[in-house]
């Protein structure tokens, strides 16, 4: 029998106030919202939005694919009610990274610029797309890497979850194999801290609390300019865990 264990952390970084990250880690469902907005906004579209998708956990889908995107679907009407009850909150967002596993099977669903990330064999592997303008550039070729990394409109996103009409999430089905690691983060830790060090403490360190941990203070460590959320899984053979774990903005008050 393949399943998850799993670890979440969050904190609010060096520089903002509040925590508009929202994170939740169950044993079918993973899943990192980073919301944006103002005032309160941010932390209630992240909040709603892993809320929303959590349903997700207790469900055994036949189709993986088409079950995470209605979550995706479902995490958006909830913003659009929102907005309707309170208008406040127009002009809310958040982004939506999730995967809904089934044994050896996963669909990844993801909008917006956080980003999920495989270490298989030692090798670390980002399975996300960022919906950037920054990296649109770099896939025109007007911009590099590094220079995307400098850009003063390196967070304008092309693509969130606002309560709009048809969002339009990239989704696929993967096939995992024991012994692969997952994370799942806000741009406040993949903006700051490389790859290869992602990679380092991914590779290195076994503990999966221990893991999060490690990675925050690593962000903090570069300046903590945004919130920073992490979902660290490894996929393995017989028990994984058993109690789902929320942080962030979507821990009750």
């Amino acid at each position: 029998m393949i399943t998850l264990r799993y670890a979440a952390g969050s904190d609010v970084g060096r520089v903002r106030q509040g925590n508009e990250d929202a994170a939740y880690a169950g044993a079918r469902l993973l899943a990192v919202a980073d919301g944006m907005g103002g005032h309160v906004g941010g932390e209630v579209a992240s909040a709603a939005a892993i809320t929303a998708v959590a349903a997700l956990d207790r469900e055994q889908p036949d189709d993986l694919v088409a079950t995470a995107e209605a979550g995706v679907r479902q995490a958006n009407q909830r913003l659009r009610e929102l907005v309707e009850e309170d208008p406040s909150l127009t002009g809310m967002g958040t982004t939506l990274t999730l995967m809904l596993w089934d044994g050896p099977r996963v669909a990844l669903a993801h909008i917006g610029d956080s980003r999920a990330y495989l270490l298989r064999d030692g090798d670390l592997y980002q399975i996300t797309y960022d919906h950037t303008l920054v990296q649109t550039l770099m896939d025109d070729g007007r911009i590099t890497a590094e220079e995307a990394a400098r850009h003063p409109h390196r967070s304008i996103l092309l693509q969130v979850l606002d309560g709009g009409d048809n969002p339009d999430p990239d989704l696929s089905l993967r096939d995992a194999e024991v012994g692969d690691r997952y994370l799942l983060c806000s741009d406040g830790l993949s903006g700051v801290v490389e790859a290869e060090r992602l990679r380092q403490v991914l590779a290195e360190v076994d503990d999966l609390d221990e893991v999060t941990r490690r990675l925050i203070e690593l962000a903090c460590e570069a300046g903590g300019p945004d919130n920073i959320t992490c979902v660290v899984a490894d996929v393995v053979e017989g028990p994984g865990s058993d109690t789902p774990v929320t942080v962030g903005a979507a821990v009750p008050s």
